[in-house]
């Protein structure tokens, strides 16, 4: 697994999102800073906590110019429950064969409960307007996600 870096740019890609409307990293940072999230699996426990958090903080990272994405191997439909059932009040997408996983260094070997597998790792990256990533998260507890990202951004 050889993961992007402070420095690298990030790259481009177009997913579906909860809707199936497409969404390209490109249209949203015409606007934003994007804080590009990777995620396992939507509604699962850790991942509830994170997105719950980065749902309460979006007044905060707006302050910043920030706006956060969700991506996770999961399919449209089961996005749109997560998002419905949390209120989410931002862009979960779909990368079902994980080719945007792949591009960003975040797909790879996992071990859980003695078992080994491919997954996503648990990582975020904040991606400037000029598509350059200006920070990795890869240390954290999903539930401080949102605080490590907060810190970061306040310098």
């Amino acid at each position: 697994m050889n993961t992007l870096q402070a420095g690298d740019k990030a790259p481009e890609f177009t997913l579906l999102d909860a809707n199936e409307n497409e969404v390209s990293l490109k249209d949203l940072l015409k606007e934003h800073r994007v804080l590009v999230y990777f995620y396992p699996k939507a509604m699962t426990p850790g991942c509830t906590v994170q997105a719950q958090n980065l749902r309460d903080q979006r007044d905060e990272l707006a302050k910043h110019n920030v706006v956060s994405v969700g991506i996770s191997p999961d399919a449209p439909k089961r996005l749109a429950k997560f998002t419905e059932r949390d209120e989410l009040n931002f862009t979960l997408l779909s990368d079902e064969d994980h080719k945007v996983a792949e591009d960003f260094g975040v797909w790879g070997l996992k071990k859980f409960m003695g078992k080994e597998y491919d997954g996503i790792h648990r990582i975020s990256f904040l991606v400037e307007q000029d598509g350059t990533i200006s920070k990795v998260f890869n240390k954290f507890k999903t539930k401080e996600h949102h605080d490590v990202v907060l810190e970061h951004l306040k310098g």
